[in-house]
């Protein structure tokens, strides 16, 4: 079993696998205070909802180090603009502002104390939310593996792995437990255009775990669908709503649609705090487009003609009717989502 850590906290620093580089290179990116973390999450240094997650809980660990010198008032309105920064660097995955809500809830009930203390305070409930998501994932995949099939073909989309996370993985998590149990499983990894995260992350990953495996162009996925080679797709997600629609890599709803049209089971695997409980349906998902350049060249080099337009949304909603169910850290929920998630935030 190989061990596949996306980021670190040491010597007050945050390191982070620089996935811009992989599979080329392993390297890691050093994080000194906030802006850097800001900066790791816009340009995808770090990504996947859970890790930018905890990457955001341990910049306001570094926003607390920042301003640890100054009066008490002025530290706790630089933190709260920190975590207004680091909170927006990215729109569409919800972990990253339930991890930021999170901290700045604990700063509250902390205000009083000493600017130290509340810095330790900081860091200890960063490490926390990084413990929790590693266990979540584990529980997700022992979860998950109740649906993969003995002998399974298994179709994912885009990284949902170890790198998407503190470890382990969501999606990548439940095909891993597959393959330690023995399932005898196969995998094909779409390659997720523009940005190849299946190619450059999953792919990888399944390279490491020695997961039998497949890379395919994006377009191959229906065929396998239709021709039945496919037993169940698994994939991420970075924003759920209350009825079950779901945000995730562009493509997913596509893949989604194949599924439901040949009856392939198609399933959601995510943690708890993908859902947001706030939204109702998933026309409220704000989605993020992103830069031109990332459809017009690959590696920094141009692959289409200048003066070309180009729409580049890094999301898609796929409809709760598509989605046979979402593998979560306690149970794997099931139609109708808009009553069983309901029971899912009471309890939570």
């Amino acid at each position: 079993m190989t061990s596949i850590q996306s980021l670190e906290f040491k010597d007050g620093k945050l390191y982070l696998i620089d996935q811009r580089k992989l599979p080329e290179k392993l390297s890691m990116f050093e994080c000194k205070e906030y802006k850097d973390v800001e900066f790791a999450i816009k340009d995808m240094i770090v990504r996947g909802a859970p890790a930018i997650g905890v990457a955001g809980a341990y910049g306001i660990v570094l926003a607390a180090k920042k301003f640890l010198d100054l009066p008490k008032e002025k530290f706790l309105e630089k933190i709260k603009e920190s975590a207004a920064i680091v909170g927006n660097a990215r729109p569409t995955a919800v972990n990253l502002m339930w991890a930021v809500r999170r901290m700045m809830n604990v700063l509250e009930v902390n205000r009083d104390r000493a600017n130290s203390e509340i810095y330790e305070i900081l860091l200890d409930e960063a490490k926390n939310i990084e413990k929790e998501d590693l266990e979540t994932n584990k529980a997700i995949a022992r979860y998950g593996n109740e649906i993969v099939p003995e002998g399974a073909t298994i179709l994912t989309h885009c990284n949902a792995g170890a790198l998407a996370t503190t470890g382990y993985g969501t999606a990548l998590g439940v095909i891993r437990e597959a393959h330690y149990m023995g399932k005898n499983i196969r995998v094909f990894a779409d390659e997720t255009r523009p940005r190849l995260q299946g190619a450059k992350l999953t792919a990888w990953e399944l390279v490491q775990e020695k997961i039998p495996a497949k890379l395919i162009p994006d377009s191959v996925a229906a065929v396998l669908i239709r021709d039945g080679k496919i037993d169940v797709i698994i994939v991420g997600a970075d924003r759920i709503a209350l009825n079950g629609d779901t945000a995730n890599k562009i493509g997913t709803f596509m893949l989604s649609q194949m599924a439901k049209d040949f009856k392939v089971p198609f399933y959601i695997a995510a943690p708890i705090s993908t859902i947001d409980f706030d939204i109702k349906s998933g026309k409220e998902i704000v989605i993020e487009e992103r830069a031109a350049t990332e459809v017009t060249h690959i590696n920094g080099v141009r692959i289409a003609p200048e003066g070309i337009d180009v729409y580049n949304p890094a999301f898609d909603v796929t409809p709760n009717e598509n989605i046979t169910g979402i593998i979560t850290e306690k149970g794997i929920m099931r139609p109708p989502y808009l009553e069983n998630l309901s029971k899912l935030k009471e309890r939570h």
